[in-house]
């Protein structure tokens, strides 16, 4: 039998798992990310904790590696901002620290693969993968491949811009982004504008302070301001992905992230406004829930060395 490792590198922590050749998660464990010094100790901690597991270099599969930035096929980093790396070779550099192979690839899009092969895709042959978070990010996957695009952007569903008419600006410097609307920040904004303009009664205006939980909770306990207000949200989201299908027609839409944690009103939610959206063509995509949670990323990470 021999053994590989899915390493997920996030801004805080970095999760590393031992799998064997079936893919069978067996361990797991959790470092800190230390980004002080251009993160220079980041790939010497991942080294020691891989060494860690007592699995010797001949026996080891390789490692799969993801990263919160562009990386291209030959494994090199072209910047991640939150680590404070540059431009570098991660393959050779982390190969050299553990006398392993290295596979390399974007942290969104190897969760989408994670995702796809053993959590909620498993079985189909594409899929598009929606993180829905602080942000909306997400991964496609055509025929079991993660698709890159020519810039490495291939899967950014978050910046599809929906008719939304605020308009509301997005960090990426577009207007209207969906991430705007259906994102965790993006629907307490939506929600708290919509508080504003009317004096409709919510227990959401007793919350100094909500969340996108307590707007979820709110609805499922009969707020009709906040059903209302997820109303729009899911008809924002179910609009872009509507789009997106357009584009790579995937068997099944995969919504992960924070967010999806609300569980079947989310996922009924949108695809009752995706249907009202969608090319005819797609009536038979597949709108389901995550199911890896946190460790898709390292089965996408481990799943390259196939």
């Amino acid at each position: 039998m021999r053994y590989g490792f899915g390493v997920d590198v996030g801004g805080t922590t970095v999760k590393i798992g031992l799998f064997d050749e079936t893919g069978t998660l067996l361990a797991r464990k959790e470092i800190a990310t230390r980004t002080e010094n251009e993160g220079a100790q980041i790939l010497p901690d991942i080294a020691r904790a891989v060494d860690s597991f007592g699995i010797a270099p001949v026996a080891r599969m390789g490692i799969g590696i993801g990263v919160p930035g562009p990386v291209d096929d030959a494994g090199v980093v072209y910047r991640c901002v939150n680590l404070h790396w540059g431009v570098f070779d991660l393959r050779e550099a982390l190969g050299d620290l553990t006398q392993s192979e290295i596979r390399a690839g974007n942290d969104a899009n190897l969760a989408a693969l994670g995702e796809f092969w053993q959590g909620g895709g498993a079985g189909c042959s594409s899929a598009i993968f929606v993180t829905l978070g602080t942000g909306v990010g997400g991964g496609i996957i055509l025929d079991g491949k993660v698709l890159n695009g020519a810039h490495g952007v291939g899967g950014e569903i978050g910046h599809i811009v929906v008719r939304a008419p605020d308009r509301a600006p997005c960090t990426c410097g577009k207007c209207g982004c969906v991430e705007q609307y259906a994102s965790a920040n993006g629907i307490v904004r939506v929600t708290r504008e919509r508080l504003a303009r009317c004096d409709t009664p919510s227990v959401l205006r007793g919350i100094e302070d909500f969340s996108c939980k307590d707007v979820f909770d709110a609805a499922r306990s009969g707020d009709d301001f906040a059903a209302q207000t997820l109303e729009i949200v899911f008809d924002y989201l179910g609009e872009a992905l509507a789009s997106a299908c357009c584009v790579c027609d995937p068997q099944r839409i995969i919504l992960g992230g924070g967010v999806s944690r609300a569980g079947e009103i989310l996922r009924d939610g949108v695809e009752r406004h995706f249907r009202m959206h969608m090319f005819h063509a797609c009536k038979d995509t597949e709108i389901t829930l995550a199911k890896l949670g946190g460790d898709a990323g390292m089965y996408g990470a481990f799943r390259l060395l196939y």
